[in-house]
């Protein structure tokens, strides 16, 4: 017995060890592609998501082209809030800032933390459908029976009237969805 011999021959050694480096790999990818595809989405308008503006004014170029933008909200149900635009339809001049509210009731007895998660429809004009200032960017808490007007600020880029794939397009939904936030154990 001159020497123990390997656990493992050198060659199966490197095979464990790449197998274990590519199931850490492939679990920390899994773990951080829902933030990077949302950071994706927000970047680019992708599938409906509305950009945010890195600075707050619009680009200055209003074109003539005119479009009605259709507010809609909604609540997961059992929240206790009720939620909803204060004009259901606003018309829109192309490259102009505007701004719409939303009223947001917490109907229960106790403080309600949510947050809302939004699209625009059809998916083409998301990435068009510009947010200067938004309740969606933040965390929303409404004390017991608290009302709460809420703005959102917005454009339409001019280059939405210069795209074919939004010509015919004279209607854009934004919708939004308050979700709660589960508050902290001992927090009220």
């Amino acid at each position: 017995m001159a020497g123990a011999a390997p656990l493992l021959p050198r060659g199966k050694a490197r095979t464990v060890a790449g197998t274990l480096l590519m199931l850490v790999a492939m679990t920390a990818l899994g773990f951080a592609s829902v933030p990077l595809y949302r950071m994706f989405c927000q970047a680019t308008g992708y599938n409906g998501t509305a950009r945010k503006a890195l600075n707050a004014t619009a680009p200055g170029e209003v074109v003539g082209k005119i479009v009605n933008v259709r507010f809609d909200a909604n609540v997961k149900p059992g929240m206790g809030w009720t939620f909803e635009p204060d004009d259901r339809v606003k018309r829109v001049a192309v490259g102009a800032r505007q701004m719409a509210f939303f009223t947001a009731v917490n109907t229960t007895d106790h403080s309600i933390t949510g947050r809302a998660s939004f699209n625009v429809s059809p998916d083409q004009t998301g990435q068009y459908f510009t947010k200067i200032q938004c309740f969606c960017f933040t965390e929303q808490t409404l004390k017991p029976h608290e009302r709460v007007r809420m703005p959102v600020i917005f454009f339409v880029d001019p280059q939405f009237a210069k795209d074919p794939d939004t010509k015919d397009i004279s209607e854009i939904t934004l919708s939004y969805t308050f979700f709660p936030v589960a508050s902290p154990e001992g927090s009220s």
